[in-house]
């Protein structure tokens, strides 16, 4: 019977001092689930980067946007102290995990690693209420006078797509919302544009795998 071998998790470990990333990547080292990298010989980037700082000021910021430049769309983030707004500072970045350093066991780190991974997040359960709440606030007061959500598309950007997704071409769709072409036209310009996306079956792609159609 042949055996499964596990694929290693690849972690691009960075921190603000020589002692951090020395304690971390001390405990990461002697777990079977990952792999620390030489980023300098590394020919691909890593499936995770883990950042280790005290707080999310300037200079950690600046840190972990270096970070993301480096093509690592996932990371972790090892930190001191930090509060609902550096929480999202840190997710824009790509840091969708958060471990404090008090927690920072060894079976936590691989854990929320794991997790971040395979494209999951992992939040502080005390900072998950207050981020919540802030999430409220902004659709309530920010994004739905304004007839978006996070995704940042209109109702009725999203039921173009829809409908571009059930194969109606332009002129049916104008029919079925009664707007012209030209306005449908350019609905899906408009979303295309400020997604960055290519086509149409791009735009399509990228609503289903939101969960918006």
């Amino acid at each position: 019977m042949r055996s499964t071998v596990t694929e290693r998790i690849t972690v691009d470990l960075r921190a603000q001092d020589p002692i951090s990333q020395a304690g971390i990547a001390s405990q990461l080292r002697t777990r079977p689930e990952v792999r620390i990298i030489d980023r300098a010989a590394a020919a691909d980037a890593a499936d995770v980067v883990v950042v280790v700082v005290d707080v999310v000021d300037d200079g950690a910021l600046r840190l972990l946007r270096q970070a993301q430049r480096t093509g690592t769309p996932r990371g972790v983030l090892v930190v001191t102290q930090i509060d609902e707004q550096q929480l999202v500072s840190a997710a824009e970045c790509g840091f969708v995990g958060v471990v404090r350093r008090t927690e920072a066991t060894p079976e936590r780190l691989i854990t929320v690693i794991g997790a971040v991974a395979k494209g999951e997040g992992y939040v502080p359960a005390d900072l998950l209420g207050g981020l919540l709440t802030q999430v409220g606030r902004v659709q309530g007061q920010v994004l739905a006078p304004r007839g978006l959500n996070f995704t940042g598309l209109a109702a009725r950007e999203i039921e173009v797509l829809r409908l571009v997704a059930e194969g109606y071409d332009t002129a049916d769709i104008a029919v079925r919302l009664a707007y012209s072409e030209r306005t449908i036209k350019n609905v899906l310009h408009a979303v295309m544009t400020r997604l960055n996306l290519r086509n149409r079956s791009h735009a399509v792609a990228y609503a289903l795998r939101q969960g918006l159609i």
